[in-house]
Formats: C-alpha cells, structure tokens, sequence
C-alpha cells in the first residue's frame, strides 16, 4: 500500500449505465492510489447527479460537460483540482476530449481506442509532450501478472531468439445480430460516425497486436490482411487476419473475429523462440506455459518467488488465489499514479499513448492492405 496521499480523480462517462466506468472505478480503488472527486458522467445532468448521490460525491464537483469540467476545476487551488481524468466515453469521443484534458493540464488516462486516426493519436503524442502530462491508455491486458512474467523473461532470453508469434481474439457476440439487416443497422459498433474505421481489428484485434508488440519488444514493419464485413451493406469488418513481418525479419500472425460463435474474450497469444516457447490465454490468466525441446511443459503461476520482479509487484495474491480483469486494470493504475508523482517504475507498467500511436498505424495498416487487394502495407513510424 502506498504510503502516499491518494491522486485526486475525475471522470469523463462511466455513469449509471456504464459497465466500463465501474471496471475503472474498482480498478482505481484497488491500489488504493486514487479517490474519486467528480466529474461529468452523463449528456443528462440529471442522470449524472443521480450517479454523483449513489456514490456520495460532491455534487458541486458534478458537471453536465467536459467544458465546465475543466473551467470549474481550473478555477481551483492545485492542492485541490482534479489530477487525473479517466475518459471512458464512445470511441468517437476520445480524441477530442482527450485533447482538451491535455492542453489544459490534466493527466488522462483513456479508454481504447485512443483516437479515430493514426493523425489524431501523433498529434495527442505531442500535445502529451509539450503540455507534461501523462497519459495512460487501457490495454487492460498488459497488467495481468503472467503476461508481465512472458515479458520478463523473453526479455531474458529464457526462449532464444524469437521465430514466430501467433496472438488471436476471439468473440462471437456480434453473430446473432450480424445476419439480420435491420439489426445490423442499428448496433454502434458497425456505424463508422461512433466506432471509427474498423469494428473488429479496431476493438480487439488492436489488443492482440498490443500483446504481441509488448511482451516481445519487436516492432511491426509492415502487414498483409485480409478483413471480413460479411456483407456488403456492413462497412465495417467483424473478422480478419493479419500477417505481420517485423523489424528484424521475424513473421507474426494476427487473427481477430467477432464471428468466432459462442466465443467469449477468447484472447490467446504464443511466442515461438530457438530454444523454447511460451504460452497464455485471457481466459485461464494465472496460467504461463513455457515449452521447451525435449521437457515436460512448464507452467507459471503467480505468486510465486520464481516469477520476475515485474509479476511479482503486479500481483496483489498468495499463490492460487485467482485475479482477473479487474487486477489486471489496477496493475496499469498503479503504474500510471506511480508516473504521476513522479517516481520509478519498470518500463511497461502502463500502456503510453505512444501503445497508441501504434495501435492506431496498424488498424489503418491492415485497413489498407486489404483495400489494396491483400499487400504488404508498411507501418510508418
């Protein structure tokens, strides 16, 4: 437990109806680094103040927007404005609204995707640099325990030399709406105004490259996809995959659907190395397969000394207790206070909007490689 005052946090959406907001608020409260002071919640400022009563907040710290968010707060003593702003609204919302946290001097930490273009995220990269802020950006899943451990100890060696990674995402939630017309019409997600360029390479299959770039340390140069709307009325793609080739000549494969039926969050990623492997899947997260030639399959679990320093601090359990998506979210709230106080932390600790600059080049990659008839489309950076 930090011996530290706790940061002072606002939000940006997350109210009554939100699920994402409580994912935040417990994540926050977890590492007890942070206390909730205020926010705009909700368009309906009724709604927001009703939100504001359930939780005990001030309800003079409850604004019906962004611009008297900021206004109001600003007009504070720093000792008592808000420090930190967490952006959990529509996609189509982030950018602006993470923009104007930025240029007035707030730290943020936003929900993906960072913003609708690659453009937009450079240009959130630069403000961040300019006006000192951090920013932190929910890959949720870079916090789990085991998959910091595969960072570590690819990071090691503990697998030679990399020769292939495979990540998939798996979902089938879009499957009993997708073939009806008029359903298909009305989910948000499939509408380009409110979920951006892509649906599914945008919502998850931009975590599966984010793993795969985190816990190996390479860097993608270039792709190959071939995305999938179904039909043609649909504009936006529910299935694909995407080969990737990275800097040093390494291959990658990158697989994401939303049409996988009866699939769940069925996350998955493998790394293949000279001299073993290693192994993980969301779905049974306390689990790290480490293959190697000739050995009995080894596998790690957290809370246990033979883990890294970095799974080590990144897990809050003895050992078989099971954390989940809740820790995993904390693990990055924790990094993001330690970055805001200005004290050390291990690289990796929370996603940057530099994860997101990324993630962004390599949605409108894959974007570009399958209007272009399936080629190979480099990753400027």
């Amino acid at each position: 437990m930090s011996t530290h005052r706790k940061i002072r946090m606002g939000m940006i959406g997350g109210g009554l109806s939100s699920f994402i907001g409580i994912v935040h608020r417990i994540a926050a409260y977890i590492g007890e680094e942070y206390t909730l002071v205020g926010g705009a919640f909700d368009t309906d400022y009724d709604k927001a103040l009703e939100f504001a009563k359930k939780l005990e907040l001030d309800p003079n710290r409850t604004y019906p927007n962004i611009d008297t968010f900021i206004e109001k707060e600003l007009e504070l003593p720093a000792e008592e404005r808000i420090e930190a702003v967490v952006v959990v609204t529509p996609n189509f919302l982030h950018y602006p609204m993470a923009k104007q946290l930025i240029e007035a001097g707030f730290n943020v930490i936003c929900e993906k995707p960072v913003t609708n273009t690659a453009a937009e995220a450079v240009e959130l990269e630069e403000l961040v640099a300019k006006h000192k802020v951090v920013f932190a950006l929910t890959h949720t899943y870079t916090g789990y325990p085991m998959v910091r451990q595969m960072k570590a100890m690819i990071a090691e060696g503990a697998i030679g030399e990399i020769q292939k990674v495979d990540a998939q995402y798996y979902q089938g939630w879009i499957n009993p709406v997708i073939h009806d017309k008029e359903k298909r019409a009305s989910v948000w997600r499939l509408d380009p105004a409110k979920a951006g360029q892509s649906c599914c390479m945008g919502d998850i299959g931009v975590h599966a490259f984010n793993m795969v770039e985190y816990t190996t340390g390479l860097k993608t140069a270039k792709v190959l996809s071939d995305l999938n709307t179904l039909y043609e009325d649909n504009p936006l793609d529910i299935d694909g995959t995407a080969m990737l080739r990275f800097d040093n000549g390494v291959r990658g494969l990158v697989r994401a659907s939303q049409i996988a039926t009866a699939e769940e969050n069925n996350l998955r990623i493998a790394v293949y190395g000279t001299k073993g492997s290693l192994k993980w899947e969301q779905e049974n997260p306390n689990y790290l397969y480490h293959l190697q030639e000739g050995e009995p399959m080894h596998v790690l679990k957290p809370g246990h000394e033979y883990n890294s320093e970095f799974a080590a601090i990144s897990t809050k359990m003895a050992p078989g207790h099971p954390e989940g998506i809740f820790d995993s979210m904390a693990n990055i709230y924790l990094g993001t206070a330690k970055a805001i106080r200005g004290e050390e932390y291990i690289d990796g600790a929370f996603p940057t909007i530099r994860d997101g600059v990324r993630g962004m080049k390599f949605i409108e990659a894959v974007l570009a490689s399958t209007a272009d008839g399936n080629t190979w489309t480099e990753i400027d950076d």
